[in-house]
């Protein structure tokens, strides 16, 4: 039964931390003690037209807080809580939530609909609400029916087919919900009010709409409704129904052929002449267009020059008003739109489709471009002179090299005056434009660039001239100089190009990463960035004491960051995003430094400071410096191998901390690498904190808590701690292996049609390939004979994956490689198990035909172990 709890929602609200904390706590302990009537109660408040809009405010907000939340392990709790509630209580507040929705106050019902398709998330899967579609399509016949009620049904509609899969409904209720929706979008609907609930329901109900749409008949009519709703009067309708039409040519490409004509007119009358909000939906249908084709080639077989039957050349067919309509766009900048993060505005869609068409018809888009380029670049105002730059930066990929070159060689002292232009959108344009040259036309490892020994000298004094100017020039301005960078690693004899610029390019991004004149730390992290990639990718026997010297430079700038004064949160986290960017720096110095035994000297005379210093950074507690700091603390283990053991004590409470970290779980996943790299560089001297750190891990793998991306690292975890300490990892195994079995297990019931389950289900196969790898080696030479009863769930497990359809070639290389490690320790003893595994001499063929060298090798190598294990049993 419903309580009265009007004045407890009220006192919740109060200015009066008092009065708020003590109704907080009522409602909390009423809640804890009867969730029933508690939900029962907030539900009739809800829909009570007498009771005051605030505690009706509060309770849809509490409601739809008790059966969702965006934390995965607390939602599973609140479905169990629903779904444990007797079906009597159930029954009441579905029914007082039904009722709400014919509320005259549009907040209430609004919340209403979003509280019921929060519960029909839950039930209609479980078929425990057979009758919601019924009731809702009632409300949409009924001639009696207000137009407040048909607005609140059809968003209701609408926010059930958000939260409920295609497959929970049968094909007559799909039928009639498109029927209700499709209906009230109807130009002979009179009440714009429910035309543009109508038309916001059919964006989520098209996925329900397969069958629909294979329909000719009901295709066309759905077509007519949503090209008619794209010329309504009111705005907010017709992007809505623009909306419509970006889902469907992501859905139901293959059957738009016949309304493309039209569509055509209505995006282009939209980009002309609607509001911004429409026409940014209009540009946004043909990006989408240009997506799907960009898929459908990646499957093209290119040496038979065979199409994919559903691929139309849409993009193609349009490209001669297409292109001019996109063009067009771009002189339609915003004043302000460089200065504002985040802003999104025609112009930029419009450039952002023009790039997509290029990379989806390649060399055909120039013709068209060119002229657009050449007309604007010499006029001057800024629109055209910004415009005709931004249409050329956005073709640079697609088109073919040799129809590229010669434009960028003739452009490029162009763009380099430019850089000096008075006005800042033409200089932010052109440092973005050549930002993508060096992206896309610096090659030299390939031998093509358009930068040579000529020009450099030029190039950079421009650039270097340019990151002194205004913080979002600057910021493009270090990703030209990135890209340039770049271009250079593995380039051989070209590389050396860079080396006498080096002190330079790296003095003014360290003079530009300490500007004060940014209100964000975005240009700050863009040169730290910046100052990485030219590290990394610079030839080291040249430039290995200009980096040597940068070293002292950055440790000092860290240790100062440890003395900022704090006096607020906001002080707290850009200490912390400072130290983030130095601590990466220093990873990647460390990295490049100890990568050659020449060089690597220099890390090991300042190892004991650099370690001091990241202890230091850990002590100050913040989750972004927790990550970089785990990373450089990984490349310095690699780099002083045997000698970070004296680190460990120290260290390991830290080490502990970031494994235990659920929450920030990269930093978790970081933390568990490490493991692997402390690993690899002690080896046994790790046996003292094996215990702890196995019990952890061991932990993190039980825990629902835990993100399920944390998972595969720490089964490959296991193998490099069983190759470190080898027969010692026995009084592990039963503790390891029996979950690396359920997780083989879990790998065999995955969802199969979802992609994002199929990367997971991939790197997890990898992961558990690689601890028994692991294993098997740690074993070989002393207890073989521990893995025996474990070998054939292993050998299944491997006829399981070579069966999968969808591993990946890292999945193939990890399984043939755990293959020759169980011949190679196992020997004779898994001869009679090998002679039973068709699937696995089949996945061992399939390698050795394989064109990756790697693979090949691994396989000869496994086939070798087995030959070898078959010869001793004679």
């Amino acid at each position: 039964m419903a309580l009265e709890i009007t004045q407890y929602l009220l006192s919740a609200q109060s200015p009066d931390a008092k009065v708020r904390n003590e109704a907080e706590t009522t409602l909390g302990q009423f809640r804890d003690q009867n969730l029933p009537a508690f939900l029962l109660s907030l539900s009739v408040e809800l829909s009570n037209d007498g009771k005051p809009t605030e505690s009706r405010r509060l309770a849809g907000i509490i409601l739809k807080n008790s059966l969702d939340s965006k934390e995965a392990a607390r939602k599973d709790l609140l479905v169990q809580q629903w779904v444990a509630i007797d079906i009597s209580f159930k029954s009441q507040i579905k029914n007082s939530l039904l009722n709400t929705l014919g509320s005259s106050f549009r907040e209430v019902s609004h919340t209403a609909a979003q509280v019921v398709a929060k519960i029909a998330s839950i039930e209609v899967p479980r078929k425990e609400w057979p009758d919601l579609v019924g009731l809702l399509l009632a409300n949409m016949t009924r001639a009696d029916s207000p137009v407040s009620l048909k607005q609140a049904t059809l968003e209701t509609l609408g926010y059930v087919c958000e939260e409920i899969s295609h497959e929970d409904l049968v094909q007559d209720e799909v039928n009639a919900v498109l029927t209700a929706v499709v209906q009230g979008m109807n130009v002979s609907e009179e009440n714009s009010e429910v035309r543009l609930a109508a038309a916001r329901a059919l964006y989520n109900a098209l996925e329900f709409a397969q069958t629909n749409f294979a329909n000719e008949i009901e295709r066309n009519y759905i077509m007519k409704v949503i090209c008619d709703a794209a010329l309504a009067k009111e705005t907010e309708i017709r992007q809505a129904a623009f909306e419509c039409l970006v889902a469907i040519a992501s859905t139901y490409y293959e059957v738009l052929e016949p309304y493309m004509q039209r569509i055509f007119e209505l995006t282009s009358n939209a980009v002309k002449t609607d509001e911004e909000a429409v026409a940014l939906q209009a540009v946004e249908f043909w990006s989408s267009i240009c997506d799907e084709e960009l898929e459908i080639q990646d499957y093209e077989v290119p040496e038979s020059g065979d199409s994919v039957a559903s691929h139309s050349h849409f993009i193609q067919k349009a490209l001669p008003t297409l292109v001019p309509m996109l063009l067009e766009t771009l002189l339609k900048q915003d004043e302000d739109q460089d200065q504002e993060d985040g802003i999104w505005n025609l112009a930029m869609a419009g450039g952002t489709c023009l790039g997509l068409v290029a990379r989806t018809v390649g060399d055909a888009v120039v013709p068209l471009v060119m002229p657009f380029v050449e007309i604007n670049i010499s006029k001057s105002d800024w629109r055209s002179q910004e415009a005709a730059t931004y249409a050329f930066g956005s073709i640079l990929e697609g088109p073919s090299t040799e129809k590229l070159s010669p434009m960028v060689n003739a452009a490029l002292d162009f763009l380099l005056n430019a850089m000096k232009d008075e006005n800042s959108h033409v200089k932010d344009t052109t440092a973005w434009t050549l930002s993508r040259i060096f992206e896309l036309l610096h090659s030299p490892a390939t031998g093509f660039s358009v930068i040579t020994p000529a020009n450099l000298q030029k190039i950079l004094g421009v650039l270097l001239e340019s990151i002194k100017d205004a913080p979002h020039v600057a910021e493009k301005v270090c990703g030209a100089i990135y890209f340039l960078a770049q271009g250079y690693e593995d380039a051989g004899p070209s590389s050396t190009l860079l080396t006498p610029y080096l002190p330079d390019i790296l003095n003014s991004l360290i003079i530009t990463a300490d500007r004060t004149d940014c209100s964000d730390s975005k240009l700050r992290s863009s040169a730290y960035e910046t100052l990485n990639e030219v590290v990394r990718c610079s030839n080291l026997s040249e430039t290995s004491q200009i980096i040597a010297k940068l070293l002292p430079a950055i440790m000092s700038k860290l240790e100062q960051t440890l003395n900022l004064q704090i006096v607020s949160s906001d002080d707290r986290e850009k200490q912390g995003d400072l130290q983030a960017s130095l601590c990466g720096v220093l990873q990647v110095i460390i990295q490049k430094l100890s990568s050659a035994d020449e060089t690597k000297p220099i890390i090991l005379q300042v190892a004991d400071q650099i370690m001091m210093l990241f202890l230091n950074v850990f002590a100050c507690r913040s989750s972004t410096v927790h990550e970089e700091a785990m990373l450089a603390i990984g490349a310095l283990a690699y780099a002083t191998g045997p000698e970070f053991g004296k680190y460990m004590q120290e260290f390991y409470k830290y080490l502990e901390m970031g494994l235990q970290n659920f929450e920030e779980y990269q930093v978790c996943a970081i933390s568990v690498g490490v493991v692997g790299d402390i690993c690899r560089a002690l080896d046994d001297k790790v046996l003292p904190y094996c215990d702890g750190i196995m019990t952890l891990l061991l932990k993190d793998l039980a825990s629902s808590e835990l993100h399920r991306s944390v998972k595969p690292p720490i089964f490959s975890c296991f193998g490099d701690i069983a190759l470190a300490i080898g027969d010692q990892f026995e009084k592990y195994v039963s503790y390891a292996l029996p979950m690396m079995q359920s997780a083989s297990e879990v790998c065999a019931q995955m969802d199969n049609n979802d992609e994002e389950m199929i990367d997971y289900g991939n790197q997890l196969r990898r992961s558990i390939f690689e601890a028994y790898s692991g294993i098997l080696q740690g074993f070989k030479n002393s207890k073989a004979e521990l893995m025996l009863p474990h070998a054939p769930h292993l050998l299944q497990f491997i006829e399981l994956v070579a069966r999968d359809v969808h591993r990946d070639e890292s999945v193939t290389k990890a399984a043939v490689a755990v293959l020759g490690d169980l011949a190679d320790s196992l020997g004779s003893n898994v001869k009679m198990l090998f002679k039973d595994c068709a699937s696995c001499s089949e996945l061992l063929g399939e390698c050795l035909r394989s064109d990756d060298e790697q693979l090949k090798e691994t396989a000869t190598w496994t086939q070798g172990m087995i030959g070898r294990a078959y010869s001793v049993c004679g």
